[in-house]
């Protein structure tokens, strides 16, 4: 297999010189951001890649979504604050129309309630504006490769929030159980009998009994074996 061809890319990331494989073609970039400043400065590092160009520029969210359906480009870099729209719901629309475009986002502020409102909307990547250029040459050269791209920044936040999510998910999922229950459905999962429950609990078999037939009820399985098994899925444990 051949060895891929190497170019020389200067950035101004304070690195000297950047060397990046060649791409199999041109990626056909967009660029949005309402401060025309930021737009030439994107532009002028962009360019000097020698497989990018740069096919459009926008500063607003009509703008952003008309040039992607005109250009039809390979990769969006999407300012998420426009100036009387925003570059998420300008993202959500190109990916609902173009959905084989990649969407990152640029923003100057990690804010948790916009990082999650992006990933939602479908953006590929989120970065902060104060990255160097040499790393947002490699988040667009990850995301045309199919690669997801958070800024190193922010992904304890995201981790966390997943984490959180699940930890509701889960929580949810004994809701309707009472505090006794979800002891006896604790025991049912180790693989107790009635009897051996009754025991642990200072209860009677009969009481253990009504127990078991309220849990498999609430939680719409047939039977011991599927009631251990959601207890397990949905760690009870971790709820008792």
């Amino acid at each position: 297999m051949s060895q891929p061809t190497w170019a020389a890319c200067f950035c101004d990331s304070g690195a000297d010189w950047l060397y990046f494989p060649y791409m199999t073609h041109m990626l056909r970039l967009l660029i949005v951001d309402d401060h025309e400043v930021v737009r030439i400065g994107m532009r002028a590092l962009l360019e000097r890649h020698p497989t990018f160009t740069v096919v459009g520029e926008a500063s607003t969210e009509e703008e952003a979504v008309a040039m992607a359906e005109q250009h039809q480009p390979d990769i969006v870099l999407m300012d998420i604050r426009l100036a009387g729209g925003s570059g998420i719901d300008a993202c959500q629309q190109i990916k609902e129309r173009l959905p084989q475009t990649k969407v990152i986002m640029l923003t100057s502020f990690a804010e948790d309630e916009l990082l999650f409102a992006a990933i939602r909307a479908g953006a590929t990547g989120y970065l902060l504006k104060q990255i160097a250029g040499g790393d947002v040459i490699r988040a667009i050269e990850g995301a045309a490769r199919g690669e997801s791209m958070l800024d190193p920044s922010l992904t304890q936040r995201v981790f966390f929030e997943v984490r959180r999510s699940i930890k509701k998910e889960e929580a949810v999922a004994f809701q309707e159980l009472t505090s006794q229950e979800r002891q006896v459905l604790l025991l049912i999962a180790e693989g107790r009998t009635n009897r051996e429950i009754a025991t642990e609990l200072f209860l009677s078999e009969g009481t253990v009994r009504n127990y078991v037939s309220s849990i498999l009820s609430k939680l719409g399985v047939s039977n011991r074996a599927e009631a251990a098994a959601y207890a397990i899925k949905h760690h009870l444990a971790d709820h008792i």
